[in-house]
């Protein structure tokens, strides 16, 4: 199978989490950053030296992967976005990547959007053409290897995910915690994703190198494949949200041994919290984290 050039990244959400969370106690923030924490997109929030976009080291990583073409879903209000990365709606020209913007609309009986498979959803029905080709989809407020980024591309597998080992994610335990868990046979293939797994059988879970695997939210997807479980995916009964996770299971049911976890061992850099500014920071600074631009 040809390896894609295609990068849908998830930008629309509502940043709930990072405007919420208290500053009392983060004396290492500047008021800058608080105040962009409470105002921007995440992935838009400056961080590292050069304070440049946290999403600028993402696109960075993207391009050294290989990824040509990079269709971000935003919000209704794309403004800081375009200042950024481009004014038109489609194919702008950013440092050799040719960006373009999907929007994902919030019905009228919401007041927050529907969710990860939403977007991904939002985004082909702009863009019609990603119906009928392979693409990956990730978030764009976690920063993502060169090597995950490629390894997703490369992959024979017509889905996949990359499936980090629990213990090498550098976050606190309580936080794991929360992850869920994907079950994966002896080759590999995804078998099922456990929200809150019981303690007593989280034995059960390890693949087969004995270890827990969790997923960062992202994927490579067969567009064609695909399209009809994002397209008809179930609200979340939890989160009340339709999910990438939801649409992937209903598809490998009736389409078992098609997507398979790519096994890494890696922390990934994510900013939920106003805390994870700092942490961000110090891993740019520690892995000396370089943009090409």
């Amino acid at each position: 199978m040809k390896s894609h050039a295609t990068l849908i990244i998830l930008a629309g959400g509502a940043s709930s989490r990072m405007k919420k969370t208290d500053t009392s106690n983060q004396g290492d923030l500047t008021q800058e950053e608080i105040k962009q924490a409470n105002e921007r997109s995440k992935g838009l929030i400056s961080v590292g030296k050069d304070k440049r976009p946290f999403m600028d080291y993402l696109l960075n990583n993207a391009q050294k992967a290989g990824y040509k073409y990079i269709y971000i879903v935003v919000g209704a209000n794309a403004t800081l976005f375009k200042e950024y990365y481009g004014g038109k709606d489609s194919e702008n020209n950013f440092h050799g990547l040719w960006i373009s913007f999907a929007t994902q609309h919030i019905p009228k009986d919401r007041i927050k959007p529907l969710g990860t498979a939403d977007a991904v959803f939002q985004a082909i029905e702009q863009y019609p053409e990603l119906k009928m080709a392979s693409y990956s989809v990730c978030n764009s407020d976690n920063l993502y290897s060169i090597a995950a980024l490629k390894a997703l591309r490369e992959t024979n597998s017509p889905n996949a995910f990359i499936s980090y080992d629990r213990d090498s994610l550098e976050f606190t335990k309580e936080r794991i915690s929360r992850f869920a868990l994907a079950k994966l046979d002896h080759k590999g293939h995804l078998q099922q994703i456990v929200e809150k797994p019981d303690l007593s059988l989280i034995d059960n879970y390890k693949d087969a190198d004995g270890k827990l695997r969790v997923s960062m939210n992202i994927f490579k997807f067969d567009g064609i494949m695909f399209y009809e479980y994002l397209k008809n995916c179930p609200l979340n009964e939890t989160r009340n949200e339709k999910e990438l996770p939801t649409a992937l299971l209903n598809m490998i049911q009736d389409y078992p041994d098609t997507t398979i976890g790519v096994p890494f061992s890696e922390h990934v850099p994510d900013l939920t919290a106003k805390s994870d500014i700092i942490a961000v920071k110090q891993y740019l600074e520690k892995k000396h984290e370089k943009l090409n631009w």
